[in-house]
């Protein structure tokens, strides 16, 4: 049942991302169904850099190529901002002792990683203690940043609920924090110990700047993705989650070491998913023993056959022609489970009621 490949993965898209040495063979608007697919997914850079590191390039249409080149330039670009961005961040806390754990995006390009050639970064997430949560947020309002949510729903629904306070945006250069104090919402059913991740936390560079190690790295990505998120359209988070764990494999014990702390952080069924669909959709050579041995947080045989279908319907980008009332269901069924799983029920109704409302009276507005 683990082995099983995706019907999907022979398509052009994920053939491009899983490493085969020939180009499909498309025609024009073939292929500006599937760039317009790769650029709603963040995706154009990241297999530009793939089908370069095969040599691909000089057997693309010269339109095709011309696009992902432009996309590299892009990438460029948004790796000296996040670098900048973290740059200015210790600047902004110097006067507040405490560790900076970079997250997610931020930690690729920093430390390095495979997942950052080419990957695009729309903000820069930190992991501090929440007891230092205050004064980091006065620093960095004074440095330039502002609260994105200023609704008085949505100020609590971040302070009291969430892993993060409100999103801040710097006035001048509209960069984006997501300050965690940790990695789900306080209202998940789950409740891994942050304190743990920072404390296994390596220094990079500066002693003040942090990067989980590489055990908490991935298990932080599969959370991320099959925990906290709905999935629709997910695919780049999970060609990190490939990226890392091919680059990770090398690593002393690395193996043997992740499905005990995913048991212990409780985070063994976001572990399940993440492993089963990276060597599904992404054919990730996860060894047979470690993927045996997440099944301990599997969910039940019927749960599992209808994730795989639910992924399958959503985790590729697609064109907004092309989605059927199916995919649509997939989409809606996967975003309640993301809210189920992490918002307690009469919270969920609450908070889903409002947002829905909310959502009327936008539209009624524009009409």
């Amino acid at each position: 049942m683990v082995n099983r490949v995706m019907e999907t993965n022979d398509g052009p898209f994920l053939s491009l991302l899983r490493g085969v040495d020939t180009v499909p063979e498309l025609n024009a608007l073939q292929w500006e169904g599937l760039l317009r697919g790769a650029q709603g997914a963040a995706l154009l850079p990241r297999i530009a850099v793939k089908l370069k590191a095969r040599n691909l390039f000089p057997n693309l249409p010269l339109k095709v190529r011309e696009r992902l080149e432009a996309s590299l330039v892009i990438a460029a670009k948004n790796e000296v901002e996040v670098r900048w961005e973290v740059d200015r961040i210790l600047w902004s806390l110097r006067e507040v002792d405490v560790p900076i754990v970079l997250l997610k995006g931020a930690v690729y390009v920093m430390a390095d990683l495979s997942p950052a050639p080419g990957r695009l970064a729309s903000d820069v997430d930190i992991l501090v203690p929440k007891s230092a949560l205050e004064n980091v947020e006065q620093a960095l309002v004074a440095a330039g940043w502002n609260a994105m949510k200023l609704d008085a729903y949505d100020q609590r629904y971040y302070r009291d609920w969430m892993h993060e306070i409100p999103p801040l945006r710097h006035h001048e250069r509209n960069s984006v924090i997501d300050v965690h104090h940790t990695i789900l919402p306080v209202t998940a059913r789950l409740r891994p110990n942050a304190e743990s991740f920072r404390h296994a936390a390596r220094p990079l560079g500066s002693p003040r700047l942090m990067v989980l190690e590489p055990v908490d790295i991935v298990l932080h990505a599969m959370v991320h993705l099959f925990y906290d998120g709905d999935l629709d359209g997910r695919l780049r988070e999970l060609l990190d989650l490939d990226d890392l764990l091919r680059q990770f494999a090398g690593e002393p014990e690395f193996w043997d070491r992740l499905v005990p702390r995913a048991v212990e952080q409780e985070l063994v069924r976001s572990l399940f998913y993440g492993l089963r669909h990276c060597r599904r959709v992404l054919a990730t050579p996860v060894p047979d023993n470690v993927l045996a041995a997440s099944l301990v947080g599997a969910p039940s045989r019927p749960a599992i056959f209808m994730m795989d279908w639910l992924v399958g319907k959503v985790i590729l980008p697609q064109p907004p022609e092309q989605v059927t009332l199916v995919i649509g269901l997939a989409r809606f069924v996967l975003y309640v489970r993301s809210h189920w799983i992490t918002i307690p029920p009469f919270l969920l109704v609450r908070h889903l009621t409002r947002k829905g409302f909310s959502r009327l009276r936008s539209e009624t507005a524009k009409t």
